[in-house]
């Protein structure tokens, strides 16, 4: 199973908070988020790196969103916090393969998770 595996997600109300969790089998220099929204290009979110000291986040999330990884479990979870209605989109895990600096790219990923929809209701 090469394909990172999501789960979370949902309907929450503005202000709300959701977890979305990401396992993956790959090694990884670094993991991330990225959300695609009705009508808009997929866009960066957040990323980790492999040892968990290194974050990146997009500025429209920052102080919100939380990423963290369970190495043993292979695990990568978003904490969305304060949400709000433009952050209503199909979330996707990504993967990097191998070594490397975080990127904040879409073709810097290799494996792509299924999706998953979060909708931030007024």
């Amino acid at each position: 199973q090469v394909q990172p595996l999501e789960s979370g997600g949902g309907l929450v109300q503005a202000g709300g908070s959701l977890r979305l969790s990401c396992a993956s089998s790959v090694f990884s220099a670094y993991m991330g988020w990225f959300r695609q929204a009705p009508g808009k290009e997929r866009e960066f979110v957040a990323a980790i790196t492999f040892n968990g000291l290194t974050t990146s986040y997009a500025d429209s999330v920052k102080g919100r969103f939380t990423i963290s990884r369970d190495n043993p479990k292979n695990t990568v979870y978003l904490q969305m916090n304060d949400l709000k209605p433009e952050d209503t989109a199909v979330y996707y895990c990504a993967v990097h393969r191998g070594v490397g600096t975080i990127q904040m790219d879409v073709s810097a990923y290799d494996y792509w998770g299924q999706g998953s929809l979060v909708t931030v209701s007024e």
